[in-house]
């Protein structure tokens, strides 16, 4: 295993290449530069020689006509070329033309033949040797070629082998680390590197394999615990009575119990771990329930039995965040059942009661005629009072029966297009003598220009009816009570009973609707606490809202609204 660290074999690497560059450049110089030594020395030994050997001849010719310069010329140049004697029987050619010129200088008729002889016989010898070192140089650059080819096809070998090689040495490793990395992220424990080498790769290597196996470890011993309490937590989900479903902030299905999975009729499989979403499109409960956010009772048919079930929403948080939310439904048909029979139990014995209570208002009547006999004071005080409960009976059994009628939805509402004032004048028709006898002012608002309302004409009115005398009787004699009636903008009238009496404690405002709900501390002037109920439904059923506004000691402020009727033009 290989010591070095990656950042010497880098180095180590980048050297290679250098020297086998420097190799390759040395090589080249050195056979370059001997060719240029033998060029020179073909140059300088026997291309001279040539030369003056040619100034030679030429003196010889010129001699007849110009005897002293052409005798001094040839002087020059035999002297240069017995400097420049090299080749092997050049010193004795030239010693002959030293000798015959010598000759020659004293006698000017001597045969120069023999001089012109020895100077070809100096050129030839040159001559032959330019050829000869020729032949040498050409073998000598086709040595230092085939060198130099030899030595860069091996440089090139290994700067390839190299080149090719050295980058995946690198690039590798990292490779391999990436999708180990990886799988490492997608929970592969078991993935493991192995590097040979002993560098900074063979110690990242190690490194990750320690990381590895801790994760694994980590990994193993948190499992057998993660798994006891998911099945803690499967158990107690499936223990409980009602249908929960989980989901987590992508409305992703995390789990559903067994009634869930009942109510919705589908197998666990295509539940658990599926897109809402996509799950609901096959199944029109689960889109209700992930579409509808009102918390209205459900009709849910369970094996051929109509049942009815409430909604709850509950938020699933983890450090102040919200992670998912939890849907129950839970079963309330028993009380469902419970209510109706109550319903139909009111009902009853409400129809059966009024018989009697119109029975003894007859005989009440009766009592009163003069024709049956004079009634002292004290009989006829006694008739009165009776005559003041029994119709009270009366009120609270007409109650109970509208009631029963709006619980069961039996209710029958005519909504016509009307006039506000219509609904107004019919109310004050009759409220208008209780209010006389408690000296009570009704003042009206009602513009002309008002838009036609859509509703029943009786069940408003007796909405009205019941607002005004709730005003009435919990106001002081002599006082004021404001009814005002305007558009609100958006396509709603508002009917409005401002009373200055004591008003509602704010503790008590929210439960005013409330069936059977009386406001404590006003003995003297409560009813059945039927009649606002009643009326919320009443104006509900027809489209408006409901509402009251109080401040204590300083009267309420009672309020419906009912939607405009369509433009009949």
């Amino acid at each position: 295993m290989s010591k070095f660290r990656l950042k010497t074999k880098i180095t180590l690497g980048v050297l290679f290449l250098y020297i086998m560059l420097l190799v390759v450049s040395i090589l080249g110089y050195y056979y370059l530069n001997r060719l240029n030594e033998k060029a020179k020395f073909i140059l300088k030994d026997n291309y001279e020689s040539l030369e003056y050997s040619k100034n030679m001849l030429v003196a010889l010719e010129d001699l007849p006509q110009h005897r002293s310069a052409a005798m001094e010329m040839f002087s020059a140049n035999l002297r240069k070329q017995q400097a420049n004697v090299t080749e092997r029987g050049e010193m004795a050619a030239t010693a002959e033309v030293s000798r015959i010129f010598e000759l020659l200088r004293k006698d000017s008729t001597a045969d120069i033949s023999d001089i012109k002889k020895s100077i070809y016989t100096i050129m030839d010898l040159n001559m032959a040797a330019i050829v000869g070192k020729n032949e040498l140089v050409k073998k000598t650059a086709d040595n230092a070629l085939l060198y130099i080819a030899i030595i860069s096809g091996v440089c090139f070998l290994l700067g390839f082998t190299f080149v090719y090689n050295f980058p995946g040495y690198i690039a590798n490793p990292i490779h391999e680390l990436t999708e180990g990395i990886k799988g490492i992220a997608n929970k592969q424990y078991g993935k493991r590197l192995y590097f040979k080498s002993g560098d900074e790769f063979g110690e990242l290597a190690t490194a990750f394999n320690v990381m590895a196996q801790r994760l694994d470890e980590y990994e193993h011993s948190n499992l057998a615990r993660i798994m006891f309490e998911k099945q803690r937590a499967e158990a107690v989900i499936s223990s409980l009575k009602d249908a929960t479903i989980g989901f987590d902030n992508n409305n992703i299905i995390l789990f559903a119990n067994a009634q869930a999975l009942q109510l919705l009729s589908m197998p666990e499989k295509d539940v658990i771990g599926q897109a809402a979403e996509a799950v609901s499109k096959r199944n029109d409960l689960l889109r209700y329930l992930i579409n509808t956010p009102e918390n209205a009772p459900l009709k849910i048919v369970v094996d051929g039995k109509e049942c009815f079930f409430t909604r709850e929403t509950i938020d699933i948080q983890h450090e102040e965040k919200r992670i998912g939310y939890v849907v129950i439904l839970r079963n309330i048909t028993t009380f469902k059942e419970q209510d109706i029979a109550k319903t139909h139990f009111i009902a009853t014995i409400s129809h059966e009661l009024k018989t009697p209570l119109a029975a003894s208002d007859f005989s009440i009547k009766l009592l009163e005629d003069e024709r049956t006999g004079a009634l002292s004071t004290e009989q006829r005080e006694l008739v009165d009072s009776l005559k003041q409960d029994n119709r009270r009976m009366i009120k609270i059994v007409s109650e109970l029966l509208d009631l029963s009628q709006v619980e069961s939805g039996n209710i029958q509402l005519q909504p016509q297009p009307v006039t506000a004032l219509s609904i107004v004048q019919y109310a004050m028709d009759t409220v208008r003598q209780q209010a006389a006898q408690r000296e009570v002012a009704i003042h009206t608002a009602v513009p002309d220009n008002l838009p036609r309302v859509l509703a029943d004409v009786e069940k408003t009115a007796w909405v009205l009816v019941n607002l005004l005398t709730n005003a009435i009787r919990y106001s002081e004699h002599g006082a004021i009570i404001d009814l005002v009636v305007s558009p609100t903008g958006i396509e709603m009238v508002s009917f409005v009973v401002q009373d200055y009496g004591k008003g509602i404690p704010a503790a008590f405002r929210d439960k005013i609707f409330e069936r059977f709900f009386q406001v404590p501390g006003m003995k003297g002037h409560q009813g059945s606490g039927l009649g606002l109920a009643i009326s919320k439904e009443f104006i509900e059923a027809q489209g408006g809202v409901i509402g009251v506004e109080s401040d204590e000691g300083k009267g309420s402020r009672f309020y419906f609204t009912l939607p405009e009727a369509p433009d009949q033009h």
